[in-house]
This record gives structure tokens, C-alpha cells and sequence, in this order.
């Protein structure tokens, strides 16, 4: 497959626009692949991919992820790995958007993202998260294996 630059469905959540690249089908079940943009403040809750890794590798800005208690400042070219069922989250601290690559195995996650997220405008600004429905993202999120996470369960 090839899938050219600025191709790939893309939705608004949690205040980040994210584009699949590779979907659960198109791959056969085994990874998902997805480029986000994180705007300054974005990023989404802790949670939890109850049957996915996820491989976090940032191209631009500044992210901080935190997993297990511990929160990383991610700079370009660092590489980050968060095993399923671990609570984890980003969060875009900086100053300018962070652009970031996303890789989930076994896939499926893409679903949960395509389901949840909502068209974006162009030449808009993807909304705050505050403005998202989050009942409806949750009970989408549970649908696909992806639980919120209490802030005590870092």
C-alpha cells in the first residue's frame, strides 16, 4: 500500500486531529497506524488499551507522556512504547502543535477512533475536549477496548 501525504480519514477528538493511515482491515488484523496533530493544551485522558500496545514516535514540538506514574518530555525522534493495560496519556504542553505517529498491535483501535472522532472542518480548528461529548466517546471507547483510567491507577 501506499498512502501519500495528507491522504488517510481523518476525525477531530479530544481536541487532536488524528488520520488513519492504516486501518484494521487493510492491514489484516495486525497493526493500526495513525498520524495525530496535538495542539497546545490537546491530548487525551488517561486510559487504558485493554488488548493493544501502542508505539508512540514523535516528528514535531513537544509532548509529555505519562505511563506508570512517570511522565516522559518527548522531543523529535523520540520513541516511546506503552504495553496493553497500562494507563497512560499525552499531553501537549509546548507552545506549537506536536505532530506524532501512532502504531497499534494488534489493530483495531482505528475503529474506535474513526466511530468516536467527529469530521473535521477545514481551515477550523479542531473544538477544546472540553466541548466533546465524553459520556458518548466513553461508551464508544468501551465498545472497542479502550477504558478511561482513574488518575490514582498511574
Amino acid at each position: 500500500m501506499h498512502i501519500p501525504a495528507g491522504e488517510g480519514r481523518s476525525v477531530w477528538l479530544s481536541g487532536d486531529v488524528y488520520t488513519v493511515k492504516l486501518t484494521h482491515e487493510e492491514s489484516g488484523g495486525s497493526l493500526t497506524f495513525l498520524e495525530a496533530s496535538v495542539p497546545p493544551g490537546g491530548g487525551p485522558p488517561l486510559h487504558i488499551h485493554a488488548d493493544a500496545d501502542e508505539a508512540f514516535y514523535l516528528l514535531s514540538g513537544e509532548l509529555d507522556i505519562t505511563a506508570r506514574g512517570r511522565t516522559y518530555a518527548v522531543r523529535p525522534g523520540d520513541f516511546v512504547f506503552i504495553p496493553k493495560g497500562t494507563p497512560h496519556r499525552f499531553r501537549n504542553n509546548g507552545i506549537h502543535t506536536a505532530r506524532q505517529l501512532l502504531l497499534f498491535s494488534p489493530s483495531g483501535v482505528d475503529r474506535f477512533f474513526l466511530e468516536a472522532g467527529r469530521p473535521p472542518v477545514p481551515g477550523t480548528p479542531p473544538p477544546p475536549p472540553e466541548t466533546e461529548d465524553l459520556p458518548r466517546v466513553v461508551a464508544i471507547g468501551e465498545r472497542h477496548h479502550l477504558f478511561q483510567a482513574a488518575e490514582d491507577s498511574r
